[in-house]
């Protein structure tokens, strides 16, 4: 994977089921060399120790210091802010990064800015991301989804947000759950124009 721009790359971890697609986002960015602004709500570390064995520091800096050791990353590359950190790069369209990403996301925060509720920095950031005109991947995990759920989405892609649910492929044969992992974080990285290995392209 090689580095395109230095321009910072948002990733936002919320409380839906699926942190280990986040977590495997953020290894590839960081090993790909990108910077990364990094938000994870209260629920997104519940779910992140639930599902995973990373037990995240709660205040943002020792995060930051945890996860630059944990990735093996270069202290500049990661940048943790709070829910509540309304001077972080994020929230000014001054300083808008040049794509978000919401993994996994979950059915209020898509609510949230889809009806343009900036009620803690996630949504504020998002709300930014669009109104600059950025890229914005929203990467949602559940099932069934209802009208308003639909409805939320549809909005949102009229907006021309990506809605990039975590649906992975079989047709690579896949012989672990780190694979079906790698389906859809190779689907985020092509979304972002990052190389990457992660998975065979249809055809190859």
């Amino acid at each position: 994977m090689t580095k395109q721009s230095a321009r910072p790359i948002a990733l936002a971890i919320t409380g839906a089921s699926g942190a280990q697609y986040a977590l495997r986002l953020l290894q590839c960015l960081l090993a790909a060399g990108e910077s990364v602004y990094l938000m994870v709500s209260e629920p997104g570390q519940i779910v992140i120790s639930m599902e995973t064995d990373l037990a995240l520091p709660a205040r943002p800096a020792e995060m930051q210091r945890f996860l630059v050791e944990h990735y093996g990353a270069r202290t500049e590359q990661l940048q943790v802010f709070g829910k509540k950190e309304w001077t972080a790069p994020v929230a000014s369209g001054t300083s808008v990064p040049r794509a978000m990403v919401v993994c996994p996301c979950t059915m209020g925060t898509l609510a949230n800015i889809a009806n343009g509720i900036s009620s803690n920095l996630i949504d504020r950031a998002a709300d930014v991301v669009i109104k600059e005109g950025r890229k914005l991947i929203m990467v949602p995990r559940e099932t069934p989804f209802s009208a308003i759920h639909l409805e939320n989405m549809l909005k949102l892609a009229r907006l021309g947000v990506i809605m990039l649910a975590a649906n992975p492929g079989f047709y690579h044969r896949p012989q672990r759950i780190e694979d079906l992992v790698d389906f859809v974080v190779a689907r985020i990285l092509d979304q972002l124009d990052i190389t990457h290995d992660l998975s065979k392209r249809w055809g190859e």
